[in-house]
């Protein structure tokens, strides 16, 4: 943002023409600094694109739509993509869009990445383009934002987009622009997101050889990059535990069985298969309880009660022993208690797993966008991608975007109200991505 300020200043004060030069040089070495120089020419075309990536974020942010009901998103991403020249596959895993873009010579097919759905999160940091909109989560009308920096995922593969259309001359291959809905996961009873997209094709015609992904972090400061080989998200189950009991008087409990009684002990003693029966030095494994409801008055101990969390593992035979153990546990800890308790776990997404061999060959693209000393290597992470269906079936590099303003003392995390991302930082997602992939196809 700097560099446009200065720049507008030399053009409208001609009498102070040289101090504000020496400022924009000053300006340009501390941009370079942060961003490091591309071997590809086109450093000012990505300089310039900044406006209109901040411009789009922007929109996006205000207007946000839930998992599988980003109509509108989707109609501007591929009116934009349209306006590329690019082909344009819409209605894809329901509002999926596809932009193809075929470089001057023959070569592989690489994709890119980025996820478009919001989240039900009201939205608190006072922003001019602060998210006013609803939606229906499970059936009631909720506040819709985008909690999880997607909207700026949006943007930025959209400036991508642009800058590689207008340069077909120096890309040997193909790039094909996923948009993803449902990253978030589907609404009850629908299908969705990366695994849909999958099952519908969305890695053929022309086939990928290859597919990068990006994650904005509201807690990793801007115009750095995160990465790890291997194992880098963990694999994510929610389940729903339903408790049986018998209603009865609050004031006669021995009347009656309580639900609630037994929902109690069973979410302690799920806690317990995690401190006493994984190996935790191997990996991690994370099990939390997200809701619980039961009853309706003080004075009534009711009929039954429902438990629902989300588990998180890095290691797939840990993940297959805890499904074994709290399939398990569940009904035996409820008929301690005289109630009977029924689990059910869904699939969930896989391990995102950054394939070893195109880490190491593409570390180095990381390193020319963002500047050696900008470039982290991470331990893995206990929150989950669909993504991981993507690196299912092709090699996949997945890393992360730092948005976090410098001199932050407190960054809210993902998924929350106060949830703020700098826009400083997108910009190092376009070149990144332009750097990777042209780096990819071109050796």
């Amino acid at each position: 943002m700097t560099f446009f300020i200065e720049r507008s200043l030399i053009i409208n004060d001609t009498n102070h023409k040289y101090k504000v030069m020496k400022k924009l040089l000053l300006t340009i070495a501390i941009l370079s600094s942060y961003v490091g120089y591309s071997q590809h020419g086109l450093d000012s075309e990505i300089t310039d694109i900044e406006s209109k990536v901040i411009e789009w974020r922007r929109d996006f942010h205000q207007n946000p739509e839930l998992s599988n009901r980003e109509f509108k998103t989707a109609e501007k991403i591929a009116a934009h993509l349209k306006s590329l020249g690019l082909e344009v596959q819409t209605g894809i895993a329901h509002t999926g869009v596809v932009g193809i873009l075929k470089g001057k010579k023959k070569g592989k097919v690489l994709a890119l990445r980025a996820d478009i759905d919001a989240l039900p999160v009201p939205e608190r940091a006072d922003l001019p383009f602060k998210s006013q909109a609803k939606g229906e989560f499970r059936g009631e009308e909720v506040p819709v934002m985008h909690a999880c920096g997607h909207d700026t995922h949006i943007a930025i593969l959209m400036g991508v987009a642009e800058i590689l259309s207008k340069n077909k001359n120096k890309i040997k291959g193909t790039i094909k622009f996923i948009f993803q809905p449902a990253e978030e996961g589907a609404p009850p009873g629908e299908e969705g997101g990366a695994k849909l997209m999958v099952k519908e094709g969305v890695l053929e015609n022309p086939k990928v050889d290859a597919i990068f992904g990006l994650h904005i972090g509201s807690s990793q400061p801007v115009n750095t990059i995160a990465y790890k080989s291997g194992g880098t998200m963990a694999a994510v189950n929610s389940f729903e535990i339903n408790v049986k009991g018998k209603q009865t008087h609050g004031s006669m409990p021995w009347g009656g069985v309580d639900p609630i009684m037994a929902s109690v002990k069973i979410i302690d003693g799920l806690q317990t298969l995690v401190s006493r029966e994984m190996p935790l030095t191997n990996e991690a494994v994370v099990l939390s309880i997200g809701k619980i409801s039961s009853g309706v008055r003080s004075n009534i101990i009711p009929e039954s009660a429902q438990i629902i969390g989300t588990l998180r593992t890095l290691d797939v035979d840990m993940q297959s022993n805890i499904h074994k153990r709290m399939k398990e546990m569940v009904p035996a800890i409820a008929k301690a208690y005289r109630a009977e308790a029924t689990i059910s776990i869904d699939e969930g997404y896989p391990i995102t797993y950054n394939d070893p061999k195109l880490t190491s060959q593409m570390l180095p693209s990381l390193k020319k966008a963002a500047g050696d000393d900008r470039v982290i290597e991470i331990k893995a992470i206990t929150g989950a991608e669909d993504f991981s269906f993507f690196q299912q079936e092709v090699p996949g590099l997945y890393f992360f975007l730092g948005g976090m303003a410098p001199g932050t003392t407190q960054a809210f995390p993902h998924h929350t109200p106060d949830f703020f991302i700098d826009e400083s930082g997108m910009l190092l997602g376009v070149k990144t991505f332009i750097q990777m992939s042209l780096d990819y196809l071109n050796n």
